[in-house]
């Protein structure tokens, strides 16, 4: 595939996609943009990119596929800009926007016939051209949102040039798309935040309580440390879907509350019973609208030098840990090592890496 490939924002999203389209096709003129000049020389540098771009309006006119993958908000600004130009006929637009619905209303009305709305459901802990990993993709999401049958060739020329992502492809309407990140990512995005600034003002009240609030507390509101400023212009750009949402969110917890305060068993514990049912049947070691994390859990006796060991191990099998947490550790008996991992794959490679060489106890809960 001899095309030109223009991409607006290098951040993590923008410069692993161009990895992954050089990869597969190295005949690819890959072209970037980005508002911070440290990160185009960066992108060059790293042959992340084979050139970095004038301007917008400058390279756009001569691109034969367009992404844009930087904030929501200058996203809409740049498909306005896009609608201006005299772009090639048969050229092809997309997104990487955690929203659709705005994205795609605001294409159709600047004329963009041939956009495609993208969002790709994989991320990192890590952030910026820096952490650019070709992998990122590998067994994600990638929704393309459009429902216009005369798009096909196009959803199918977008498909090939991105299979170097090694994503699973889904075709969504772009309120479909809403409808469902909003329940699956959004709305939990918001409860996870809000119980964060909930147990804030808790603690203010109790201090004793911030030393408690590790382990379960931490993990289950692990996703309330995301970007601010993106969380912002996701919630805004999804309001309809969400405003929806969380009147049904907040009717369940008055429900919840009455039951409570009538102490109807059966009730609460029907709650209780059908959210296990529910998540029990749900798949394991899947990447879905929020990315997952893998946990491996290592019995490691209480002496010196036994963590060095194990991440030496690991160093050693080229696999980068996400994160390491200690959850128990007392004298004279074993504890428990947590070690997370961005894909299921590092961590039976890192399950038996440390089976071989060792004789500490590693499991899944």
């Amino acid at each position: 595939m001899d095309k030109k490939v223009l991409i607006i924002g290098l951040g993590l999203i923008g410069s692993s996609l161009a990895l992954c389209i050089k990869k597969e096709h190295p005949f690819t003129t890959v072209i970037g943009i980005d508002n911070q000049v440290t990160s185009e020389e960066f992108a060059l540098k790293r042959n992340i990119i084979d050139q970095i771009g004038s301007s917008l309006e400058t390279e756009a006119v001569q691109a034969d596929i367009i992404f844009l993958c930087t904030p929501v908000k200058s996203m809409l600004k740049q498909l306005n800009v896009l609608g201006t130009l005299s772009l090639k006929q048969d050229v092809i637009i997309s997104d990487v926007g955690s929203t659709k619905r705005e994205i795609v209303q605001v294409a159709q009305k600047a004329g963009l016939k041939t956009f495609i709305g993208g969002h790709p459901m994989a991320g990192s802990h890590k952030s910026g051209v820096t952490a650019a990993d070709e992998n990122l993709f590998e067994n994600a999401y990638y929704i393309l949102a459009s429902s216009e049958v005369e798009k096909q060739s196009q959803i199918k020329e977008l498909q090939t040039l991105l299979q170097g992502t090694r994503a699973k492809f889904v075709v969504l309407t772009a309120e479909e798309h809403d409808q469902i990140t909003g329940m699956l990512s959004h709305l939990p995005h918001i409860i996870a935040a809000g119980l964060v600034n909930q147990s804030k003002i808790f603690n203010d009240e109790h201090p004793r309580s911030r030393q408690l609030a590790a382990g379960g507390f931490r993990d289950i509101t692990r996703i309330a440390s995301s970007d601010p400023q993106m969380w912002t212009d996701i919630l805004l750009s999804n309001k309809e879907s969400l405003l929806t949402l969380m009147n049904a969110w907040q009717a369940e917890m008055d429900q919840v509350s009455t039951w409570i305060q009538t102490e109807n068993k059966e009730a609460i514990f029907q709650f209780f019973y059908e959210a296990k049912e529910t998540r029990n049947q749900m798949p394991v070691h899947k990447e879905g609208a929020i990315p997952a994390f893998h946990d491996l859990f290592v019995d490691v006796p209480d002496v010196p030098g036994v963590i060095a060991e194990i991440t030496g191990l690991l160093g050693k099998a080229k696999l980068s840990l996400i994160n390491l947490k200690i959850l128990e550790t007392r004298e004279d008996i074993y504890g428990i090592l947590q070690l997370t991992f961005k894909r299921q794959e590092d961590l039976e490679k890192a399950k038996d890496c440390i089976k071989k060489q060792t004789n500490y106890l590693c499991y899944e809960k």
